[in-house]
């Protein structure tokens, strides 16, 4: 079918080559064999008069007139799945939705775990997939990859809808055995005692105590960094090391491992942790849905 001289069957291939760099991974995506795709590519840079992906290994590059059209395409695919394909609404007891989630484990732990006992009771076939933070989650957001991002507030986008959920404070945590810290830490002590800390994103920033700290223009020595919040317990214990973590993490691991809070000379560092979605699934019933069961469990866990 063609609208204005464009097919419109070229823009799902678009869109499946602007989620899958790869014209194999991308066709296999859409269910085309290989030539049809490139064949798809070849009308597609036709129409628009530019290469609009351009070869980098075996990676497609896209050019700054495909990066343009992305987000444009997608929300129109997504307007078509959501008001057209699926016009009877959501019936969750019903729904095979499969819901992708980019969490720490922290928030895994004390908060979505509970969400999805309930969602297993509620709407037994709804499936979820839990990623790891990302570095930069505004352009999975952007074109609705993903459905939830659940992260401290103040790293969240400004052009994505988001509510609060909980909030939250850090707790510095050490090992009961350890002499050192039978005292009060001073300042010079805390910065100097070797520390585990948690750092997430494929280029491993500064934690986000690390990033609260270097803003003080303070900086902690590190001797452990690990990629979640449940790696921190069993590399304190029998040491000197310090961690700092969210305080339902710390009660959460406390009730198996011998761990304890320690006084440290710095303020109490709190945050919100909250949930954003993609503006393109505000009015998603399944998302409207997803959303109220966040709220209900996070006010149990307030």
């Amino acid at each position: 079918m063609r609208f204005n001289g464009l097919d419109l069957n070229l823009l799902v291939a678009f869109d499946a080559l602007m989620t899958e760099p790869n014209l194999t991974a991308a066709a296999r995506r859409i269910n085309l064999s290989q030539p049809a795709m490139s064949a798809a590519v070849a009308r597609l840079r036709a129409y628009f008069r530019d290469e609009l992906f351009t070869m980098m290994g075996r990676k497609l590059v896209p050019t700054p007139r495909a990066e343009a059209l992305a987000a444009p395409v997608r929300e129109a695919l997504s307007h078509i799945q959501l008001s057209i394909i699926s016009p009877d609404g959501f019936k969750p007891a019903q729904s095979t939705r499969r819901f992708r989630i980019i969490l720490s484990d922290f928030m895994m732990t004390v908060f979505l775990r509970k969400v999805v006992d309930r969602v297993a009771q509620e709407a037994p076939t709804v499936s979820f997939e839990l990623l790891p933070p990302e570095e930069d989650p505004d352009q999975l957001l952007r074109r609705g990859e993903i459905d939830f991002l659940v992260c401290p507030e103040l790293f969240m986008s400004h052009t994505h809808p988001k509510m609060p959920l909980f909030d939250e404070r850090f707790v510095y945590v050490g090992c009961p055995k350890s002499k050192q810290l039978a005292e009060p830490l001073t300042l010079e002590r805390y910065l100097s005692i070797g520390q585990v800390t948690a750092r997430f994103g494929p280029t491993i920033r500064p934690s986000f105590a690390e990033w609260l700290l270097l803003e003080h223009d303070l900086k902690i020595r590190v001797e452990v960094a690990v990629p979640g919040f449940s790696l921190i317990p069993p590399l304190i214990l029998g040491t000197d090391r310090i961690a700092t973590m969210p305080s339902r993490m710390f009660k959460h691991f406390k009730n198996t491992m011998p761990l304890r809070t320690i006084q440290a000379p710095l303020p109490d560092f709190a945050f919100t942790e909250s949930v954003q979605w993609p503006a393109l699934h505000n009015a998603d019933p399944a998302s409207i849905w997803m959303r109220n069961i966040f709220v209900q469990e996070a006010s149990r866990i307030a």
